[in-house]
């Protein structure tokens, strides 16, 4: 039996990844969305073996009015085909407020509509209630969907976000609907008490780290939804490659992402979007490195160190054995 205190029970060789990453939305000169950008990261994304995420908070899902975020949807829809993606059912409240179910209901219904997989965003409303009460919303929301994803998010990313309680973990994993969870603390133990729980509990749920300060947490059990991969989809799908054949080539190019996560993610945490937008720029892959208006920039003497990790990247990969 795994045990949380001892990590290196949790270490898992040779085994395949499950990789969601979450899509940057980019925007061009005159600050309006470059949706032919979007369209071929998603598609990018895909080709690469990842599973797209769309209307996350690298998608800046808390800044999008409803009309976007249904156009986002759309068009992932019609890009993938079928495929599958999943998508931030995100309601817009304010403190104070209480549990809103009908407008989770609406978002869910939403992606439902699309094909998609819901991640169900923490709210003001969500956070009002007592832990039992948390567990008690989300099966409210599972009589309405086959399947959806929980999702831990901490306060660093977002002044709406709440780290639950082991127990209510617990909790979430004992719906069936809830097929995995999102835990977003960047907090190493919390994330190893929720793997040794999941393999005591329900193996078959999904701990998707959202740590891009310790993406090596898929040695430990982990899959992932991340930011950090919307920067190099195809590099973090080779990565994954190599830890499910036993590839040590995993830790050089690890650590390089690593390196490229501990750069980006950064006080201001949420400056990381524009570090993605950079850093897309300089693959040539996006027209701009604009972002959202509302969004904290990075300063220009960013590029220099993030081109330095593009080629770092393109040596990790062509080199490869």
């Amino acid at each position: 039996m795994s045990n949380s205190s001892d990590p290196f029970s949790l270490l898992t060789p040779r085994r395949k990844i499950t990789g969601i990453s979450a899509i940057l939305l980019p925007f061009d000169a005159q600050r309006e969305i470059d949706w032919a950008g979007f369209d071929a990261h998603v598609m990018r994304t895909a080709q690469a073996g990842l599973i797209p995420a769309v209307n996350m908070d690298t998608g800046y899902v808390n800044l999008l009015d409803d009309a976007t975020r249904e156009m986002v949807l759309d068009r992932t829809r019609r890009l993938l085909g079928g495929k599958s993606f999943v998508a931030g059912a995100f309601i817009g409240d304010a403190p104070g407020d209480g549990w809103k179910v009908d407008r989770y209901l609406r978002q869910i219904e939403l992606i439902q509509q699309r094909g998609g997989t819901p991640v169900i965003f923490p709210s003001h409303g969500l956070n009002s209630l007592h832990d039992d009460d948390v567990v008690a919303a989300h099966r409210k929301l599972a009589d309405h969907t086959d399947r959806f994803i929980g999702f831990e998010l901490g306060q660093m990313f977002a002044p709406f976000g709440r780290i639950y309680s082991l127990e209510t973990f617990r909790g979430l994993m004992e719906i069936p609907q809830c097929v995995g969870a999102k835990h977003s603390s960047l907090r190493r133990d919390l994330e190893w008490q929720r793997l040794a729980l999941r393999n005591q509990v329900r193996p078959d749920f999904h701990v998707y780290t959202g740590n891009d300060l310790a993406i090596d947490m898929v040695m430990f059990g982990s899959d992932y939804l991340l930011g950090l991969s919307t920067f190099a989809p195809e590099e973090f799908a080779i990565r994954d490659q190599y830890w499910e054949q036993g590839n040590p080539a995993f830790f050089e190019l690890n650590d390089t992402l690593q390196y490229l996560g501990n750069f980006a993610f950064r006080e201001p945490v949420p400056a990381y979007k524009h570090s993605a937008a950079m850093f897309l720029h300089l693959r040539g892959w996006i027209r701009t490195d604009f972002t959202h208006t509302a969004n904290a920039h990075r300063p220009a003497s960013d590029r220099d160190v993030l081109q330095n990790i593009v080629g770092r990247l393109q040596t990790c990969t062509t080199a490869r054995p």
